[in-house]
């Protein structure tokens, strides 16, 4: 069989970047709903991922956050196999390592770089899984495809792919200048069996007239011999959760009169998509600050989650945030901790086993009567339940992830009355501070109102977060879909049929 049949014959393309960001997540998201669309089932997938926002999977593991995106994508739920390794960093030089869903410990680099070969059997055998039970897998790479450094061994990218045998579209970003040097540099470095397997380029956030474009198209077309698939253009305010960064997430604000909440930026902070329903309220503004002398004016504090929590209220204490939080407090603000925040808010913090740094022990923010003792055995639930502030019994939905267990007097006073029978979450004695261990605990519009109006805000407007969730969606799916050039798609089945083609952007 050919090259290009065996290509075309796979039931699985991967979605490779020149850089970071380039586009890799957006893109392989919109694949996932333009194929479901067409009546394919379709699985995503990532073999390695690096990220601390993070979520859990139907089957009780854990996996990261732009792979649970992607299976709302494709309407199905997410599972491990979805994404079998998960780092998740602690340090400048080392990760939890999560497989199949779950922590496995933690690894300095070298430690880890040594212990990848044992991992790719893990990852070809979860893709193989998918690859029974879908009509299509499409994988997202990690980084750049041209790692040089990180070659060996490599499960994320060309060393995948090269595997599973699959075909890989190219990825660049213009908006970050280089386009053109970016596509070349990357299939001049990568080998040439990596490079035969590369079918065909994307042009990622363009701006501008696509007529003064095709010269330097044509010159690459004919410098690499791979056709442009597509020049997406730029998406103007297209909220899809982060994978990590919060580059492109940035604050809110412009809600006149609205509800003023600032987000400690913690150096590990993890989880910040649990802030995405404020950030796009439309009487909230939200900012992420990192210093208390940013702070300004707020209504509601709120301390997100930690990759190391005992770290992270070291550098609170060191950069005069308990000052400035009690202050807040004096002048009747409002505070919100969730996971680790919330285990900040008790008397101490125990770790006695070293499970995310040092064993030790610290003294806590004290504000809330409850104490947390970390232990190895990460608590991984998806809940349901309902909020006990106020009389209407909103309901709730949200997922655990944390090590450590807390307990108190504290939490007799609870937030969230779970369907599983727990009581989740501690509120003070004088009603302004909360804490809760529930990762999306703003996605639901009624518990979202509830908590806005806890916090200061009259009369909260309905925002359905997972509505816009899922219209984002479609909205990136239709614009990828109308930039692709399927008349060259190096998978004929799926591109449209003539009574639902769409025009392409570009034409080459």
């Amino acid at each position: 069989m050919s090259q290009q049949k065996r290509f075309q014959a796979s039931r699985t393309l991967m979605v490779q970047g020149t850089t970071s960001d380039a586009g890799k997540s957006a893109l392989v998201t919109a694949l996932c709903r333009i194929l479901t669309r067409r009546g394919h089932r379709v699985a995503p997938f990532k073999p390695q991922n690096m990220a601390l926002n993070s979520a859990v999977t139907v089957d009780g593991g854990e996996i990261g956050r732009a792979q649970a995106v992607q299976a709302m994508a494709a309407e199905v739920d997410a599972h491990v196999d979805f994404n079998p390794v998960l780092l998740k960093p602690t340090c400048d030089q080392g990760s939890q390592v999560i497989v199949a869903g779950k922590a496995i410990g933690h690894m300095k680099a070298a430690e880890y770089y040594a212990y990848k070969p044992q991992l790719l059997k893990q990852v070809v055998a979860a893709h193989g899984r998918l690859v029974d039970r879908y009509d299509r897998v499409v994988v997202e790479g990690a980084g750049s495809a041209a790692e040089i450094n990180l070659r060996a061994h490599d499960l994320a990218n060309m060393g995948f792919a090269e595997a599973v045998d699959c075909p890989v579209i190219l990825v660049a970003d213009i908006d970050r200048g280089g386009v053109f040097a970016h596509l070349v540099g990357t299939l001049d470095i990568i080998s040439a069996s990596e490079r035969e397997r590369v079918v065909g380029l994307v042009i990622n956030r363009f701006r501008g007239d696509i007529n003064l474009l095709k010269p330097g198209l044509e010159w690459l077309e004919a410098r690499t011999g791979k056709p442009v698939l597509a020049v997406v253009p730029w998406l103007e305010d297209l909220h899809l959760e982060a994978e990590d960064g919060l580059s492109r997430a940035g604050d809110s604000t412009g809600a006149a009169d609205g509800l003023n909440i600032v987000v400690i930026l913690l150096p590990r902070i993890s989880n910040h998509t649990d802030f995405d329903a404020l950030r796009l309220h439309p009487q909230v503004n939200v900012r992420f600050v990192r210093c208390p002398e940013e702070l300004d004016t707020a209504d509601l504090i709120l301390l997100p989650g930690s990759k190391n929590v005992r770290a992270d209220l070291d550098w609170l204490r060191e950069q005069g945030w308990s000052a400035a939080l009690a202050r807040h407090l004096r002048y009747g603000g409002r505070v919100i901790g969730i996971c680790g925040g919330y285990q900040m808010l008790g008397t101490h913090i125990d770790d006695p086993d070293g499970v995310e740094g040092p064993a030790g022990s610290s003294a806590g923010l004290g504000w809330l009567n409850l104490s947390t003792t970390l232990k190895a055995t990460k608590q991984l639930h998806r809940v349901t339940g309902h909020c006990l502030l106020g009389e209407a019994r909103a309901p709730v939905t949200g997922y655990e992830i944390h090590v450590g267990e807390s307990l108190g007097e504290g939490l007799s006073l609870g937030v969230f009355a779970l369907d599983d029978g727990r009581l989740d979450g501690a509120i003070s004695e004088d009603g302004q501070i909360l804490g809760t261990y529930l990762h999306g605990v703003f996605d639901h519009p009624a518990t979202l109102n509830v908590l806005l109006a806890w916090a200061g805000l009259a009369a909260p407007a309905h925002f359905d977060y997972d509505a816009h969730r899922m219209r984002e969606i479609d909205r990136l799916a239709d614009h990828v879909e109308a930039a692709i050039d399927w008349s060259r798609w190096p998978m004929p089945e799926d591109a449209p049929t003539p009574a639902d083609s769409v025009t392409p952007v570009q034409d080459f």
